[in-house]
């Protein structure tokens, strides 16, 4: 016998999870607009897929999406600002001390050029989230020692930026 699929109550999952979906975003994005932005783009997903979705474990699935979105939309506008406009440097002038911001925003944005979406996901979930090798190969579907191979890859790809970054300095 085949079951099938049961509608998941995205109404109920929005009223039960918005918050947690919302403070994802915008621990992500660090603003609140594009953050509501993002949380809306989250349940839309979900209202558009749910004659297929499991209804299993809800917020890690919420969790996964919304950290989807936010990731596709920090790419968006990180492609966006690759031409300088005159808003971004009245922002870049009205900072204090943004020499050290920008440069880190650009070596983010070097280092994960070349990488899988996926390799993102990790990251941050390991690294900014504080998941365990485990729960962080759990969500995302890879093997413990997968995830410590790319864990591992990005470490390298970081440290041949930063050489670079030191010579030239």
């Amino acid at each position: 016998m085949e079951a099938t699929a049961v509608p998941i109550p995205v109404e109920h999952y929005y009223r039960r999870y918005g918050p947690m979906v919302l403070r994802r975003c915008r621990a992500l994005l660090r603003n609140e607009d594009d953050a509501l932005d993002a949380m809306q783009e989250t349940f839309v997903r979900m209202i558009r897929n749910q004659e297929r979705l499991d209804d299993t474990n809800p917020s890690s699935l919420l969790f996964r999406t919304a950290t989807h979105v936010c990731l596709n939309r920090v790419r968006t506008l990180a492609r966006r600002q690759e031409q300088p406009d005159d808003s971004l440097l009245e922002q870049i002038a009205s900072f204090g001390d943004t020499h050290d911001q920008v440069e880190q925003r650009s070596l983010v944005s070097r280092l994960f050029r070349r990488e899988a979406d996926s390799t993102r996901t990790i990251a941050l979930l390991h690294l900014v989230d504080g998941m365990t090798l485990e729960e962080t190969a759990s969500e995302v579907g890879m093997s413990v020692s997968g995830v410590r191979k790319r864990l591992r890859r990005l470490q390298d790809h970081l440290a041949t930026l930063e050489g670079r970054g030191n010579a030239t300095a």
